[in-house]
């Protein structure tokens, strides 16, 4: 399960900084407290379904996307082990 949620946590933190988005921010236009943000980012935290829908509103972007990338992620990782 961790490795879902630290993999989860890449892509949050790729797509706040390609946004150029802070923590604060993205956690001000999703809803959540800036706690939430950084420990989702470092995989300290698995995301709800509705933090993952939040996140990737806030980010502008379907939360199937952030998905699919997560799925790509992991799948590239499984493949060079």
């Amino acid at each position: 399960m961790a490795e879902y949620a630290k993999a989860f946590g890449r892509i949050v933190q790729r797509r706040r900084k390609s946004a150029g988005l802070t923590q604060e921010m993205l956690a001000d236009r999703a809803g959540i407290a800036p706690s939430s943000v950084s420990q989702l980012e470092r995989g300290l935290k698995s995301p709800t379904l509705d933090t993952i829908l939040a996140v990737a509103a806030a980010l502008g972007r379907p939360a199937a996307e952030l998905m699919q990338e997560l799925e790509l992620d992991l799948a590239s990782k499984n493949n060079k082990l």
